[in-house]
């Protein structure tokens, strides 16, 4: 009975696992493509890695600043690169994060399930150093009182992960006992 009862609490757990991860390449897709990167969408202010429009008194619009003005007003380019480096790759890591996790959940191969932590890892490195670099050249006009939808999906994609890498560095492995065709069945 009580090798039933940790057989299941295990499989929920990789469950578990394996859903928030879906939840954090979710976030990370709507934060970086469905609302384009940007930070803060108002009427008189957006901000995201690829726009970067403040309101102009003069024409009465939002203007939107290019690379020659963006490094009068204090963004350097290298540093936006990088900082789009940054957030971008963390998705693409995170894209490689489910199927170590299958392949290591199959095959009880600790190897797999280390490529998958190592994943999650430099994705959040990756993440949080790419919205803090972003974060340190915007400050003055992305506050935290006007945080958007993308800037709350990131954080939370960033708490995400954290979570996910916790959980996945103490994660108990299977018993190597099972056969390859009976271990991937749920």
């Amino acid at each position: 009975m009580s090798s039933l009862r940790s057989k299941w609490s295990s499989q929920l757990l990789f469950l578990g696992i394996v859903v928030l991860t879906v939840v954090v390449i979710f976030l990370l897709f709507y934060a970086l493509l469905w609302k384009a990167g940007n930070l803060t969408d108002l009427p008189d202010l957006r901000i995201g890695f690829y726009n970067f429009c403040l309101w102009n008194e003069d024409i009465g619009a939002l203007q939107c600043h290019q690379f020659p003005e963006l490094e009068a007003l204090g963004v350097p380019r290298i540093g936006l690169a990088l900082a789009r480096l940054g957030v971008y790759g963390a998705l693409v890591l995170a894209l490689f994060v489910p199927l170590p996790l299958l392949l290591a959940w199959c095959n009880s191969n600790e190897g797999e399930w280390r490529l998958a932590v190592g994943f999650l890892a430099m994705s959040s490195v990756l993440l949080a150093s790419g919205l803090g670099l972003f974060l340190t050249y915007t400050w003055k006009w992305v506050r935290l009182s006007l945080p958007g939808p993308g800037f709350l999906a990131l954080g939370v994609a960033q708490a995400l992960l954290i979570l996910l890498l916790m959980a996945t560095a103490v994660f108990p492995h299977r018993a190597k006992d099972k056969s390859r065709l009976e271990s991937c069945w749920f």
